[in-house]
């Protein structure tokens, strides 16, 4: 039996004190596939659905490259334009299937199916409560879509919908335990004059404290108070400028910014001082606005600047919103560094921006089952990797690896910042069993993530910690 030994550490997995009933995997673990629904004529007309197609065929054909795409189109008819749309642009259609459910709109962040692992390790459908935002835009289309899916595909269904109400965009989870999210996107509070939101009407953050962690498996939560403003519907989703990755970073603005946003200086000094499960305090990469204040591509001026914290991670790729804007480079580029085995694609959001969201709003993951241990999975039946333990370790960690023909194996590491701080030899393994031992000697405390590359292509990622 052969052994690697590398200096490696990897992602927090969750550290509780009890098995929860549901746990939702990272958005940048392994997907099965990524879920849209594509714009159409029926709620806001021709001209809505005409300005929004380039961004979904752009979308679609980013991710098509590592994961499946599955597409909800209102209508046959719909599902015959999009796939004229899609063959148009040369994007093959063996990774991208259809279902036919009526939508009111695009954001299926919030008003999809979260997918999580229950305590058997089986992918389960959330279908959690959905009502526009509060009541702002009509949802009687889109609200029962995740109980809808769940029948269509066969996988079993948890209905949230007089628990809680709750979207997508609203939570955002570091994978490790802990959940960062605005009030006001949640908790019913006494809202300004002509501000109508109400989610969750007399429910205390004790009580969303509790439900989300028996369903997503979280122990610590980060509050912020937001806001409310006519100009956001979703009275201050979480997910429009704050971001964790890569289990320890959150990826932000800056205190300017931040205040452009609408952010009171309260928010911003609780968020630069959150700490994760451990009590440690988090890395933060600052993103940018855009330079300009939005134009959409048919040259209206939006009168206010893009976030770029919007963005989405597939399997391979990682689709950040560009603006046409000189600051689109800039973002791409720090984006980058966070996501070092993923390509970095600029999606033209400028259309979907005029609507009020970016690219991680209308794009919804599916994980593979696998995906709760926190190891990528991977396509071919033969090659099967477990993940590291112990994890948390302090000296040496073990990852079994399983392959039923010869290959060549090499373990790369990566610290907090995307910086390569080992990479094995590139050996050659026989059929069979084999053990990779990981050292931390020459490891501080602290998270990273290791890549296991099989043959030069099979790329297999793990999260794991040092703690000594």
């Amino acid at each position: 039996m052969k052994h690697i030994t590398a200096t490696i550490v990897l992602f927090t997995m969750t550290m509780t004190s009890f098995a929860q009933t549901y746990t939702m995997p990272s958005e940048e673990l392994q997907h099965e596939g990524t879920w849209l629904q594509w714009p159409h004529q029926y709620e806001y007309g021709v001209i809505y659905r005409n300005r929004l197609d380039a961004t979904w065929v752009a979308m679609t054909q980013a991710l098509v490259v590592g994961e499946k795409v599955h597409i909800i189109a209102y209508n046959a008819a719909e599902q015959t334009r999009i796939t004229n749309l899609l063959s148009s642009a040369s994007i093959p259609m063996a990774n991208i299937d259809f279902f036919i459910f009526k939508t009111n709109d695009i954001w299926i962040r919030d008003n999809g199916p979260i997918f999580v692992i229950d305590s058997n390790g089986n992918l389960v459908i959330e279908d959690w409560g959905f009502n526009g935002w509060g009541g702002d835009y009509n949802f009687n289309h889109c609200n029962p879509i995740p109980t809808s899916l769940a029948s269509a595909v066969g996988m079993p269904l948890v209905n949230l919908n007089s628990v809680m109400i709750n979207e997508g965009g609203a939570v955002e989870l570091d994978g490790n335990g802990v959940l960062m999210a605005t009030r006001s996107s949640i908790l019913s509070q006494t809202n300004p004059p002509g501000i109508f939101s109400i989610r969750n009407p007399g429910m205390t953050q004790t009580q969303a404290e509790n439900i989300f962690t028996q369903y997503l498996d979280v122990t610590k939560f980060i509050w912020l108070d937001g806001f409310y403003s006519t100009d956001d519907i979703t009275e201050a989703h979480i997910d429009g400028f704050a971001r964790f990755a890569n289990g320890n970073t959150i990826a932000t603005m800056n205190n300017i910014d931040l205040t452009y946003w609408g952010l009171s200086s309260i928010d911003i000094t609780t968020l630069f001082n959150a700490t994760d499960v451990n009590n440690v305090a988090y890395s933060f990469t600052i993103l940018p606005l855009t330079q300009n204040d939005v134009t959409t591509a048919y040259g209206l001026n939006l009168g206010y600047k893009g976030s770029y914290v919007n963005y989405y991670v597939g399997n391979t790729v990682v689709l950040v919103p560009n603006y046409n804007d000189p600051n689109d480079a800039a973002a791409n580029s720090i984006i980058q560094t966070l996501y070092p085995t993923r390509t970095v694609i600029g999606i033209d959001c400028r259309n979907l921006y005029e609507n009020g969201g970016m690219v991680h709003c209308v794009t919804q993951q599916q994980p593979t089952a696998s995906a709760s241990t926190g190891i990528n999975d991977n396509s071919k039946e033969e090659i099967k990797v477990g993940q590291n333990v112990p994890n948390p370790f302090n000296q040496t960690t073990t990852i079994n690896l399983s392959l039923s023909t010869t290959a060549n194996v090499q373990i790369t590491i990566y610290n907090s910042l995307g910086q390569i701080v080992s990479k094995s030899t590139n050996s050659n393994y026989s059929t069979g069993n084999h053990s990779l031992t990981i050292s931390a000697d020459n490891l501080q405390n602290g998270i990273y993530t290791y890549m296991v590359t099989i043959d030069n292509r099979n790329s297999l990622s793990g999260r794991m910690v040092v703690s000594k």
